[in-house]
Formats: structure tokens, C-alpha cells, sequence
């Protein structure tokens, strides 16, 4: 099972120039994907579907779009009717798979005075794999605070950690003539988190290494799969700065739950793509 996770920055490569196509041939490999910083109606990209576009261009996916954030831009007329041009600024998952349910989870967030805060989500889907209902996030953090950012992570591991218990998007559902979702306990959780390793943010995440132990695996810590894999080396990076390629960070992820460790066979970081200022993140599970 092939994964991989890319934030597609508007559809905008390094090289300034939108081109959707690019950025999917890139990942048209792999069974799910998880993208951010996907719109409809962005000014930037002259107000594209973005979802439409890359559902049309990965025909052989199922697709879910969690936009955090949406908003009125502008009215239009269309059809003889007044309609609301709206921004969406969000997530996607697409498998190869069906997927069973989806919400979007939206993460704390504060308000701003002068720095772009828009709100944040974790799109969840639980899809139906060969090897059994998997629950899977594409996530975008805040890029300004780390203080929110650690607020975001701890949200979030508090809904990865109870979604049994709550149920994920639907239970009951016999009463209104559906079959209720399958509940899985692994999960995995891939995107851009805007934090780099080892920072405090990241040790949020993944717990912080003792001197003597290093970091033991916990049941409700999620675990680095890129440092499980033994990736990180110095240098290394998953994003560069469209205005100065030497300035270079890592910020994407995949994290997996305990219970999928043992599956997993590799992790990377595709440098060679251009289609974005960040880079996919590629994992595969057995």
C-alpha cells in the first residue's frame, strides 16, 4: 500500500507556473493521497476548482475535500441568478479504495491582528483498504504561532484517541436505514504541520526522547514514520522558499498509530518533484 501526502501550495510549482497536471503525475502512483492547501475559488489561481480538477485527473480515486475555511469573495451572476463566489481553502484524501465516512475536524486557532490565520482542519476518512477499514488525515497547522500549533496537535490527538469512543461521523444509523461505519483504532495522519523536527511542537506530537530509553513507543502517541525509517540526516527538507531556494525546512509528515509500525517498509521525501514548494512525502505499509 502505497501513500503519499503533498501540499500543492495552490497549484503554483517552485518555478511560479500553475500546473495542476504536473503535481498529480507526480503521485498518481500511490493508493491514497493526501493533499493541502487545496481551493475553489482562490483569487490566486483565478478562482479554479481545484476539487473538480484533480477528481477529473485521478478518475480511478474516491475523493473526500474538507475546506476549513470558506468564505464569500465576490457575487456573480451565472444562469440569471445572483451566486455567492465563495473561497474554500482545505484538505483532500483520495483512494483507491472506497471511503466509508469523512468529517473534517476543525483545530483551535486564534485571532490575528496583521499575519494571514485562516482556519484549520484535519480532513478524516475512513477507507475501506484490503487489509481491513483504515482511518486516515490529511492536515494542514497554522505556519505563524507554535504556541497554536501545539494546541492544534493536542486537539487532534485527543479526537484521534477517542474516535472509537465517540464514534467517528455516524453511529445509530439503523434507525434512519443506514449501516453505521466501521470504527478502526490505527490511523494515520499525513501532512504539513509547519514545524520541524525535534522542535517543541513536534515533541508534542511524537513525545520527547529520554537520554537513556530514546523515545518509547506509546499506545496513544502517534510515531514519526520518516524517523522510523531512518530518513532524517542533516539537511534534509521537504520544503524550499520560492524566493530563495538555499532556505530550505522540513515540515511534512507522516505519522502512523502503534499498531501499524510493524507494517510499515519505507518512508521518504520526493526532492526531484516540482510541482509545489513542498515535496511529497511517500510511505508504504504491507
Amino acid at each position: 500500500m502505497k501513500l503519499a501526502s503533498y501540499n500543492i501550495q495552490y497549484g503554483f510549482g517552485l518555478d511560479g507556473r500553475y500546473d495542476l497536471e504536473r503535481i498529480v503525475a507526480s503521485i498518481a502512483n500511490a493508493d491514497i493521497i493526501a493533499l493541502q492547501e487545496v481551493t475553489r475559488g482562490s483569487p490566486r489561481n483565478g478562482h479554479v476548482d481545484m476539487v473538480a480538477a484533480i477528481e477529473a485527473l485521478l478518475p480511478d480515486h474516491f475523493s473526500a475535500y474538507g475546506p476549513a475555511c470558506d468564505i464569500h469573495h465576490d457575487t456573480i451572476v451565472r444562469d440569471g441568478r445572483q451566486v455567492s463566489r465563495r473561497f474554500q481553502f482545505g484538505n483532500m484524501v483520495l483512494s483507491r479504495w472506497p471511503i466509508l465516512a469523512t468529517r473534517t475536524l476543525l483545530l483551535p486557532r486564534s485571532r490575528t491582528l496583521s499575519k494571514l490565520n485562516m482556519q484549520r482542519g484535519a480532513t478524516e476518512a475512513v477507507i475501506d483498504t484490503p487489509k481491513g477499514a483504515l482511518r486516515v488525515y490529511s492536515l494542514h497547522l497554522d505556519h505563524v504561532s507554535p504556541d497554536e500549533r501545539i494546541a492544534q496537535i493536542n486537539h487532534l490527538k485527543d479526537r484521534l484517541n477517542s474516535f472509537v469512543r465517540e464514534g467517528g461521523s455516524l453511529t445509530g444509523g439503523e434507525e434512519v436505514g443506514l449501516i453505521d461505519p466501521p470504527l478502526p483504532e490505527d490511523y494515520i495522519v499525513m501532512g504539513d504541520f509547519n514545524m520541524e523536527p525535534e522542535s517543541p511542537e513536534y515533541r508534542a506530537c511524537v513525545g520527547t526522547k529520554d537520554k537513556f530509553y530514546d523515545r518509547v513507543p506509546r499506545f496513544d502517541i502517534p510515531a514519526d514514520a520518516l524517523d522510523l525509517a531512518g530518513w532524517y540526516k542533516p539537511g534534509c527538507y521537504s520544503w524550499v522558499d520560492p524566493g530563495n531556494h538555499m532556505r530550505r525546512m522540513h515540515l511534512d509528515y507522516c505519522f502512523i498509530s502503534c499498531g501499524l509500525q510493524s507494517r510499515l517498509r519505507s518512508a521518504y521525501v520526493d526532492t526531484d518533484a516540482e510541482g509545489s514548494d513542498h515535496f511529497p512525502v511517500w510511505m508504504e505499509l504491507d
